[in-house]
Order: structure tokens, then sequence, then C-alpha cells
């Protein structure tokens, strides 16, 4: 797949095949941007997994923290890193060793490993790359425009109200 752009229905469908997400370089310390994408995906529904070998044994808001993607004792079903470009190999290799195998590996804002991705396609997962999951979740639901953030979505239909703290969602609203 080519990763330099992806549609909205593409994203859209990722967000919504997935409820268990791993964060790898997930960080407790509150201005991280690590932790307040947790926070954000918690408060939308989606269990949160924190990967960070320095907080392993503790709790990152309120979720027990792991040193590595073997240790968690559930299925994941995405891999949201937060690692140099380089790290990311060791992540998609270690991600393809769990039984089950995630269904996606996301790679944050610049982080990008052509190598790894293919890897990861190769062994059925799907990747995306350079894109962070809480700005692609508020774009789609139309939160981001709140803030005055261009969302490349022009609608005068109203967004669906969900569960959640600004109860918007990914489903489409009814015609």
């Amino acid at each position: 797949m080519a990763h330099d752009s992806y549609t909205d229905d593409h994203i859209r469908g990722v967000l919504r095949s997935v409820s268990t997400v791993a964060v790898v370089g997930a960080s407790a310390n509150p201005v991280r941007p690590s932790f307040f994408v947790m926070k954000y995906l918690m408060q939308k529904g989606y269990r949160v997994i924190p990967i960070n070998p320095g907080q392993a044994g503790g709790t990152i808001l309120d979720q027990p923290a792991y040193a590595r993607l073997a240790d968690v004792p559930e299925p994941i079903d995405m891999v949201d890193i937060f690692r140099k470009s380089e790290a990311v190999p060791e992540i998609v290799a270690e991600a393809i060793a769990l039984s089950p195998r995630p269904k996606v590996i996301w790679m944050q804002l610049g982080v990008r490993n052509d190598a790894a991705a293919a890897d990861a396609e190769e062994a059925g997962m799907t990747v995306i790359m350079n894109r962070c999951p809480k700005i692609e979740y508020a774009r789609l639901c139309g939160e981001i425009s709140w803030s005055g953030v261009n969302s490349r979505t022009i609608s005068a239909r109203r967004p669906k109200r969900q569960a959640g703290v600004q109860h918007l969602g990914l489903d489409k609203p009814d015609t």
C-alpha cells in the first residue's frame, strides 16, 4: 500500500475496527503527546495499554504499564508507536511475534519506516504512518474544527452524538 496519503474512509475503518490500543512509548508526563493521546483515546472508549520499560509495574492514567508488547496479558488490536523511526523494526517484529497478532501498526506523526511497514503488511497487518489517531479521530468526527483547524470536511450535517467527553463519534450521521 502507498503510505503517502490515506482516504478518510480507510482511516475511519481502521479506527472503527480496533478496541484495544497499545501505546509504545507512553509517558506518565501529562505534557507529553503520548499522555494526552492515551487520555483522549480512553475517553473515546478505547482500551489503552501503556508500553514503557521505565514505567513497567506502575500505572499511566490508572492503566497498568508494561515493559514490552509481549508482556501484555490480553490481545492487542492496534500498536500505536511513539518512538523514533529507527526503533520501529524491533517493535514491528515484536508485534508480529504476538499471538494473536495486532490488526494495525500505527506510527505517530514524524514516524515512518517503509521496511518495517512492508514486514507488518506481509504479516497481514494494516499500517498507518506519520499520522496521529487522536488528530484523525477528532478530524473525522468534526471535533477538531472546534479549535479552528481545517478538517478538510465540508458538511451541513450535524455530527452524530455518541458517548465520550465531547460526544461526537466516527459514525457518519444518518441522512
